[in-house]
């Protein structure tokens, strides 16, 4: 009886051993490219970057000051929030908004009503920009920052739609019965009752919008032409010019851009996981 038990006890030791063993090398395959961008950020020329060993005798955070008091950092820092936080409260609502009139509501088209959410998730960028340049220029939005949080929503709401309505799914319907016995309106009872149980599905499709707001680049530098309205994904281009590239200077960028993100998902980190499971959760 012992020998087996402590056959098995070897076996769990072994097998953790190893669990944790593949875990560590996945967490430092996902670290070092962030550790060798503070790395290059340290580094005081542009050219650093193909020698790197030089960068340990010469570190400095001079590039850090140079893109805090010499650039239109806090410009790009102005028009990025106003973009990802605008695309993320309208996207969101909206999405929400869709997934639960489609998760509990008959109305005719209501199925063909996500397929076509879905379709448009089809066509490549580069075909959707030019209709949508039109668009924008009719309705006098080009280098605004509304006509870019519309824009990025037609990417972001079909996904967050689809999510969630899974989530709604796994909301029993009992409690949309329940709020109207109480006499709430169907919008009551969403507002007041189903959207606080679905926390963590809003806090998913908020996650998702806030980065797609955040790294996108071609909608944000062909609708925004000012250099004082640059999101960072743009700002990080007037470093790179045809014959000159400062790559010390978009690394220590780079560096301060993650900051935001790494603050956004510290807040939505504790229903993150929930709610991406939950919405496959539902036989």
């Amino acid at each position: 009886m012992s020998t087996t038990t402590r056959r098995r006890g070897e076996h769990s030791r072994a097998a953790s051993l190893v669990s944790h063993t593949v875990l560590a090398g996945a967490s430092l395959i996902a670290l070092f490219p962030i550790a060798w961008l503070v790395f290059l950020s340290l580094g005081p020329d542009k050219d650093d970057y193909l020698h790197p060993g030089r960068i340990w005798g010469k570190m400095t955070f001079d590039n850090y000051t140079f893109v805090l008091k010499d650039t239109s950092f806090f410009d790009w820092l102005t028009s990025t929030l106003v973009v990802v936080l605008g695309t993320t409260l309208i996207g969101v609502v909206v999405a929400a908004s869709t997934g639960y009139a489609v998760s509990r509501m008959r109305f005719p088209g209501y199925r063909k009503l996500m397929w076509v959410l879905l379709v448009t998730q089809m066509f490549p960028i580069a075909v959707l920009i030019v209709p949508m340049y039109q668009i924008l220029s009719d309705l006098q939005l080009i280098d605004s920052y509304l006509g870019l949080i519309l824009v990025n929503c037609t990417t972001i709401v079909p996904y967050c739609a689809w999510l969630m309505k899974g989530y709604f799914d796994t909301i029993p319907f009992e409690i949309d019965e329940a709020g109207r016995v109480d006499g709430l309106t169907p919008f009551g009872t969403f507002a007041r009752l189903i959207l606080p149980l679905a926390k963590p599905g809003l806090a998913v499709a908020a996650f998702y919008s806030f980065l797609t707001a955040f790294g996108e680049v071609a909608f944000a530098s062909t609708f925004l032409l000012s250099d004082d309205k640059y999101t960072f994904a743009v700002g990080l281009q007037t470093f790179v010019s045809e014959h000159d590239a400062q790559r010390n200077l978009m690394a220590a960028t780079a560096v301060l851009i993650a900051i935001p993100a790494a603050l956004f998902f510290y807040l939505v980190q504790k229903n993150l996981v929930t709610g991406l499971t939950a919405g496959g959760t539902k036989g």
